[in-house]
């Protein structure tokens, strides 16, 4: 006896099905490389798990057959390798506009509640006009029923646009903390690439309309793999917090310092020119350059750890990019000058440039 085959499983059930298996899949990947969860680490997850990034892929699985571990530093640094961000993009996107619906549902709600009290104050007046017209028989007295009613009910309306006011405020401080979180450095407590990105297209298209000054600077700690291959992973990324923290020091309205990737710090200072922009920097490099760290692991002295910098003056360049790549010039000539020291991009002769 031949059986029919079973009923294919309706459309809505096929994708529930495939939305709990990449959810799954999607916190399998976290909970075994130990990552933490956050708006970047589940986009890395999701490019990773549905195919969107297959080269970040690739690097993930050669990584784990070499019994490397799958760190957030080295994610990073893969990721911008692989060359795909449309799906932190996207995430960025859809909270920008998240917020923008949101704002838009909570002005609606304050007016409707607004006019639903005003509407109950006037309609409890007229109840109350209606109850002292007693000669008007069964008929007015029918009317102030309905309109007691109908009074109890607007207060009902009232209470729950209330509620919905109060929910939409918890879900956008939800979103505000969100999108924090997605522009955040994890390791250092800085800005990432990310808001760095987006500080600086508002920063230069805000300054050349002022004709404020505004600053970029590259800064990158020297001898870095050196500290890792000597005191290991763990004793570098406390170094890595200790330079963030020393640049954080010089940061402030019109200067924002983030992490760029690896051991790379990316400075923007607006209303200071190239000039105060490198006695600002270099004093910061000074003071790192005179404190003695030691590894507290092993009791060992890091030796002295410092940072080269390269400066360029942003509107010096035809567009933000020409800026940026001037001051890692200048930074690569800060290298190659014996490091610890910081360089101004118009200070490079023609050929370093």
């Amino acid at each position: 006896m031949v059986e029919d085959a079973p009923a294919p499983p309706p459309p809505e059930d096929l994708r529930e099905r495939r939305r709990r298996q990449l959810l799954s899949d999607i916190s399998s990947f976290l909970l075994t490389h130990r990552l933490e969860l956050s708006g970047y680490t589940l986009t890395i997850a999701h490019d990773v798990m549905t195919g969107c990034n297959p080269k970040l892929a690739w690097l993930i699985e050669r990584r784990v057959e070499a019994r490397m571990p799958i760190t957030l530093e080295w994610l990073e640094e893969a990721a911008r390798n692989s060359g795909r961000n449309d799906g932190a993009a996207a995430l960025t996107t859809m909270m920008g506009q998240l917020e923008t619906t949101i704002a838009e549902f909570a002005q609606t709600a304050t007016a409707a509640r607004t006019a639903t009290s005003e509407y109950s104050t006037a309609l409890e007046a007229h109840v109350g006009d209606l109850r002292q017209v007693t000669e008007a028989g069964a008929m007015i007295n029918e009317l102030a029923v309905i309109a007691r009613d109908m009074l109890s009910r607007t207060r009902e309306i009232e209470i729950e646009l209330t509620r919905s006011e109060e929910e939409t405020r918890t879900l956008q401080k939800s979103l505000a903390e969100a999108r924090r979180e997605a522009e955040m450095d994890h390791l250092t407590g800085l800005p990432n690439r990310r808001a760095f990105e987006s500080t600086y297209e508002a920063e230069f298209a805000s300054t050349r309309e002022s004709g404020e000054p505004l600053c970029v600077a590259f800064c990158d700690i020297d001898h870095f793999k050196r500290i890792n291959d000597t005191h290991g992973h763990e004793a570098g990324d406390r170094v890595l917090r200790t330079v963030a923290k020393a640049l954080a020091k010089i940061s402030g309205d019109k200067c924002h310092v983030a992490r760029h990737g690896g051991e790379e710090f990316v400075v923007l200072l607006r209303g200071r020119d190239v000039e105060e922009t490198w006695n600002v920097l270099d004093d910061a490099r000074e003071a790192m350059a005179a404190r003695k760290l030691v590894n507290r692991a092993t009791d060992i002295p890091f030796g002295r750890i410092t940072f080269s910098a390269g400066i360029a003056d942003v509107h010096a360049y035809d567009n933000p990019r020409e800026a940026l790549k001037a001051a890692d010039d200048a930074l690569y000539a800060a290298k190659n000058a014996g490091r610890n020291c910081v360089l101004k991009a118009r200070d490079l002769p023609p050929d370093d440039i």
